[in-house]
């Protein structure tokens, strides 16, 4: 396959998941929002944080309110990790390989794109935002359906997946993030009646919140939601779960290059055997926050790796 179309599909399954990982990043900071007594508007300095866009936020706005930060997570065509900016990079890079998707791929992909950019032409009412959210989640789920209900399991098949859960394993340490080291207030409030409703909202950004009282039949804890959403292979949206399927289709790429191993194999198994081997405690020991900023940076480095060794750019 041409590094080209490699390309091409990496980055429009990575763009597809940040657009709804992005509405799930909002959909987290409107519920955690709700907590508070006063203003909210500084509870969105974490949220932008996490999204990775706060310095560029800072440089078109002057102060932080919740409606500006909404607006540029959502709609803003200058944040280039927008919802719209997203949408509109997946289908341009959906239409460069074209001639690698299935018609029902590409009609759910530039679907998605006409339905959005109508929605999202005007700044949104806050009373609009829980449905703009569904929708934007739906028609991510369409895509990502119509892909895995057509397309041949071939080395598209693998990069596509391959960019879907190096950015889902992303968002999963940044809104886990957000939660435990930004949005708490104080210390004082760890296990209150607010700390708890923000971890109840973490887990339902992330569609979880069932999954958890399955597996921990008990009250939220810190260390039981992490190892939820860090160690728990059978969450779909863990980062042991991502790194299962990044490790399986990577073997897949290799099985179809006669056996050829990069230095992404050698990175991504590490990275796999670390959240395999890891216990919660060791996590929380060592500290929330420093392991998922590391475990971020070692998601970056793994992507860095991919797109060099499959010669993305040639």
């Amino acid at each position: 396959m041409l590094g080209r179309t490699a390309n091409g599909l990496y980055w429009m399954f990575r763009y597809i998941e940040r657009a709804e990982n992005i509405a799930r990043l909002v959909d987290a900071g409107l519920r955690v929002s709700l907590t508070r007594a006063g203003s909210s508007d500084e509870d969105w300095h974490g949220v932008l944080e996490s999204a990775g866009v706060r310095e560029a936020y800072s440089e078109v706005h002057d102060k932080m309110t919740a409606a500006d930060a909404v607006d540029y997570l959502l709609r803003d065509r200058a944040n280039l990790s927008s919802v719209m900016s997203c949408i509109e990079a997946g289908r341009n890079n959906a239409r460069m390989v074209r001639t690698a998707l299935t018609r029902e791929t590409w009609e759910a992909t530039n679907e998605a794109w006409i339905d959005l950019k109508a929605r999202m032409s005007r700044k949104l009412k806050a009373a609009d935002l829980p449905e703009l959210i569904g929708v934007i989640k739906h028609r991510c789920g369409l895509i990502r359906g119509a892909f895995h209900g057509s397309m041949l399991r071939n080395e598209i098949y693998n990069f596509a997946r391959i960019g879907t859960f190096i950015e889902r394993a992303d968002n999963t340490a940044r809104i886990l993030d957000v939660k435990y080291y930004v949005l708490l207030p104080s210390v004082s409030q760890v296990g209150s009646a607010l700390d708890n409703f923000q971890w109840e909202s973490i887990l339902r950004s992330v569609s979880a919140h069932r999954s958890y009282g399955w597996v921990y039949d008990g009250e939220y804890q810190a260390s039981n939601i992490a190892d939820m959403l860090i160690l728990q292979v059978q969450m779909p949206r863990s980062l042991a779960y991502c790194y299962e399927k990044i490790v399986s289709n990577l073997r897949y790429l290799s099985e179809d290059y006669a056996g050829e191993r990069l230095t992404a194999h050698d990175t991504a198994d590490a990275i796999r055997t670390m959240l395999k081997r890891g216990s919660v405690t060791e996590i929380m020991d060592q500290g929330l926050h420093e392991f998922l900023e590391d475990f971020v940076y070692r998601n970056n480095q793994l992507s860095a790796e991919i797109s060099d060794g499959y010669r993305f750019y040639q």
